[in-house]
């Protein structure tokens, strides 16, 4: 039996954010950390979220829609 954590999934979700599940480190272009709370977090794929790169609800207001 194997003892390893899960592999890190990301999910994107029709017309929302992006589904980031598992233990793996965010960072920005300059590779600075980006604290994470959580093991699941959703990641702003509008670019209009006031806390990017996380999802704060805003494509919903926008209007913003996937192309699948």
């Amino acid at each position: 039996m194997s003892t390893s954590a899960p592999q890190p999934t990301i999910t994107p979700y029709p017309d929302g954010p992006l589904l980031l599940r598992g233990d793996v480190v965010l960072q920005t272009a300059d590779g600075e950390v980006i604290p994470r709370r959580r093991l699941t977090v959703a990641l702003c794929r509008c670019g209009l979220s006031a806390i990017k790169p996380f999802c704060d609800g805003t494509h919903k207001a926008s209007g913003f829609r996937t192309e699948d």
